[in-house]
């Protein structure tokens, strides 16, 4: 599939996303996986599941530039937290899609992180929240071992991952407020718990938020946004799963309240709940791009990003 085509593609199943989200993220997911089997994968190096806990899905993947010689303090980090609406999804799938992303930052220059995590039902709230905080700790110990420096940090969440990196950053209840990231960007989150009828992962939400809606606003990360001062991009696509991009801008606008100057915010064109993370290390590197411009600006120690 050419540029021209995929571009297509994505204009066609856009404005129908919403309809049916499976076999549209299905359809998605079949469109990008052979430009993903084709993507660049050399000049890094990837050790796999490395425990940060006792549990079997207490893993994660680090990913280290080969080709270019680590700054004397370490690379820069990026952390990403993928989704699967609470109860499913893995670090990588067999189509290489979330691990697409990490090879991609690497490739850029930093050391990237791919964090696995319990799901609902084994692990309700906040135990996603709870390995991401050890995940985080392991990586403050250990990113050194792999040349990255722990002091920059840049921590990643698409969709139900965009939720906990939002409650580990902004939730006081929890406690962790964002300890050991120095930035922060939610892709597509769910910021607010519901089990509304247009919800097609109502289920998810109940298994991992429990079956008392009365309590979901006080587990909602929407509650909390003005907690942290953690510079933060909320992005989201242009065609959303229902009430996504709504919760993103509510978000971005608490935010912009409490800080009285607004958050960096992106709206992807054309581009879809699972697209907006698929197409990473592929021809278009718009986001890539602006997600390493913000970090830049976040935590400026030195330009990263070729």
């Amino acid at each position: 599939m050419t540029a021209a085509q995929l571009k297509a593609f994505l204009d066609d199943i856009g404005p129908r996303w919403s309809a049916d989200i499976r076999q549209g993220s299905a359809d998605v997911k079949a469109a990008y996986a052979p430009l993903l089997a084709r993507a660049p994968r050399t000049g890094v190096q990837v050790h796999r599941d490395l425990h940060y806990g006792d549990d079997a899905r207490q893993v994660l993947d680090v990913f280290v530039p080969e080709q270019t010689a680590a700054p004397p303090a370490g690379r820069p980090i990026v952390v990403f937290v993928h989704g699967g609406a609470f109860v499913r999804g893995d670090k990588c799938s067999e189509t290489g899609l979330y691990d697409n992303l990490l090879y991609w930052f690497a490739r850029q220059g930093f050391m990237g992180v791919n964090v696995e995590y319990r799901l609902a039902p084994q692990a309700p709230f906040p135990g996603a929240v709870e390995d991401l905080a050890a995940a985080m700790r392991w990586l403050h110990d250990h990113a050194g071992d792999h040349g990255g420096d722990a002091s920059r940090v840049l921590l990643v969440g698409h969709s139900a991952g965009g939720t906990h990196v939002a409650s580990y950053v902004f939730d006081p209840l929890l406690g962790y407020m964002g300890r050991h990231a120095r930035a922060v960007v939610l892709l597509s989150a769910r910021l607010t718990a519901d089990v509304l009828p247009e919800n097609p992962n109502a289920q998810g939400v109940r298994a991992y938020f429990g079956d008392d809606p009365s309590r979901y606003a006080l587990r909602s990360p929407m509650g909390y946004a003005a907690c942290s001062d953690l510079p933060v991009l909320v992005v989201n696509a242009q065609y959303e799963n229902p009430l996504l991009d709504v919760y993103g801008l509510e978000f971005a606008f608490r935010v912009a309240h409490a800080r009285r100057c607004a958050p960096h915010y992106l709206s992807m064109r054309g581009h879809n709940h699972v697209s907006i993370v698929a197409h990473f290390n592929t021809e278009e590197e718009t986001l890539g791009r602006d997600m390493v411009t913000f970090f830049n600006l976040s935590v400026p120690q030195g330009p990263v990003g070729t």
